[in-house]
């Protein structure tokens, strides 16, 4: 590992992150290996030890490494994305009798595991209320939180509001809402998925959702928000999507009219 030049005008800490990230790159460090140590890299780049960890930290922040407590930092294992297309809603893959996630975490060798921490009658956020036509100023929505895992790590949480009017009194206020999941439960109601509004951002997380997907720091996040439209083209649920970019791809195939 060397300094080039260039970077040699860098601040010390971010040279010596830049080389292990190119010995990284180059395989020099496979996934797995272990670093050197903070007073070694301080040792080897003449520099202080504080230094060292700051450069750590800048890897650790690039997702590239992650730290074992009384082991040491390691190069991290390439993390497989979960890809989610615009076929998840499909008539096909829903007669697999699995959720779009549950599908996807089976294709990869994963076990799907999902908690529904709340769900409970709310005030829906304004842009919720837009889409899903109702008032904004009254408890309007059922809201129903759910955070998934494959392999116990988190992957994404999802805030799903449906009208409160329709919602009460059936499985839709259950963690548990029967065979094809909350879809099925609404096609009982009327609303055939014919048509889906994606709308997708990219952010910093809050602190919350931080927590809840463990994420490293300076990962952000993605957001879809997602409306489902019925047969006669009526908005019947709105879900939030907060994936963990790290480890979420989005691939939609569409026709071009």
């Amino acid at each position: 590992m060397t300094t080039s030049g260039a970077s040699a005008q860098q601040p010390a800490s971010r040279r010596i992150a830049e080389d292990l990230r190119a010995a990284i790159e180059a395989g020099q460090l496979s996934p797995g290996d272990k670093l050197p140590s903070e007073r070694a890299l301080a040792e080897q780049y003449g520099a202080a030890r504080n230094t060292a960890r700051e450069a750590i930290r800048l890897l650790a922040e690039q997702g590239l490494v992650t730290a074992r407590h009384g082991r040491g930092v390691f190069v991290r294992e390439p993390q497989r994305l979960f890809r989610f297309g615009s076929d998840r809603y499909s008539l096909e893959n829903r007669e697999t009798g699995l959720t779009p996630f549950r599908l996807e975490a089976q294709r990869q060798g994963k076990v799907a595991r999902i908690e529904v921490p709340s769900i409970a009658r709310e005030v829906p956020p304004h842009d919720v209320a837009e889409r899903l036509n109702v008032p904004a100023g009254e408890a309007s929505v059922v809201h129903r939180e759910n955070h998934y895992f494959a392999d116990d790590e988190p992957v994404q949480i999802v805030s799903t509001y449906l009208r409160w009017d329709e919602a009460q009194g059936t499985l839709l206020m259950q963690a548990k809402t029967g065979k094809d999941g909350i879809y099925g439960r609404l096609e009982e109601l009327g609303h055939v998925m014919t048509r889906v509004r994606d709308e997708i951002s990219a952010r910093m997380p809050t602190p919350e959702e931080a927590s809840v997907l463990d994420l490293l720091p300076g990962v952000p996040v993605l957001e879809v928000l997602h409306t489902s439209l019925d047969q006669d083209n009526i908005p019947f649920e709105v879900s939030r999507y907060v994936h963990r970019a790290d480890q979420t791809g989005l691939l939609y195939e569409l026709p071009v009219e």
